[in-house]
């Protein structure tokens, strides 16, 4: 893997924001967006940070910004919850706008983009595409992007959360192209009332099984061969992200190429 592009260091230091806003977009998924209380926290796109939260005060949780550093202070996270998560299930289900987060010192840096002009190779599992966006959207205000893909994975449609934000990424920035990838083209079946929520206000906000690639994230993204002189950055699950990490290896991907951080 490469070497960190940036590290901050100031592990003693923690920063207060408060929740603005609470957007349940799934049973188990939600963006929470929040605006720092006095000083900006000081990361760079891709690192992530140890998160407190009221519910849980002595269980932080890492989650990856999924907004560049702004002048205003505005943070936002995706976060989805895992078995047995008692900080990511309140996360999703009790945040309420006026929370006061308790936000530590960036850590990381494996994930960046250099200025080195070579393509782009995204690959992000579930809400491992937050840190992703990020670096999208810094990206974005370089006078010369670099030609970017990104392979975004869920088991269904259903679990490609942000369909609607991805598609209008890729209508607006020329140098993007969104590859969505399931394990299954079919719907689940299963309720999900914060989902059958938003289609009943906007429609359905996912893809056309059309527009779909069907199969593993890591085996649909090798397909297109080794990457020898591309950047490879990698997010998602720790599972995912293994798996991801092997199959490219072993498909002639050289292991200095590949980015990631220890989640």
């Amino acid at each position: 893997m490469q070497p960190a592009g940036q590290t901050l260091h100031t592990t003693d230091t923690v920063w207060s924001a408060t929740v603005v806003e609470h957007h349940r977009l799934r049973h188990d998924v939600a963006v929470v967006r929040l605006e720092c209380d006095d000083a900006m926290v000081p990361f760079a796109p891709g690192q992530y940070v140890d998160v407190t939260v009221p519910q849980h005060p002595r269980l932080p949780r890492r989650l990856s910004p999924a907004l560049p550093p702004s002048l205003d202070g505005k943070l936002e996270f995706h976060v989805r919850t895992v078995p047995g998560g008692w900080v990511s299930g309140s996360i999703v289900t009790a945040t309420r706008p006026g929370d006061v987060w308790t936000i530590g010192a960036p850590q990381g840096g494996n994930l960046h983009v250099d200025d080195s002009g070579r393509i782009v190779i995204m690959v992000a599992g579930g809400t491992g595409l937050a840190p992703l966006r990020a670096l999208i959207l810094d990206v974005a205000r370089r006078p010369d992007p670099p030609q970017t893909f990104l392979f975004v994975g869920g088991r269904t449609p259903r679990d490609l959360y942000a369909a609607d934000m991805l598609i209008l990424l890729a209508e607006t920035l020329p140098w993007l192209t969104v590859v969505p990838v399931v394990e299954s083209v079919d719907d689940p079946g299963i309720p999900d009332e914060w989902y059958d929520r938003i289609v009943a206000h906007v429609g359905d906000p996912g893809l056309h099984p059309d527009e779909l690639l069907e199969g593993s994230l890591d085996e649909v993204v090798t397909s297109y061969g080794a990457f020898g002189d591309h950047q490879v950055l990698v997010c998602g699950s720790a599972a995912m992200v293994r798996a991801t990490l092997h199959t490219l290896v072993e498909t002639g991907t050289p292991a200095e190429n590949v980015r990631c951080d220890p989640y």
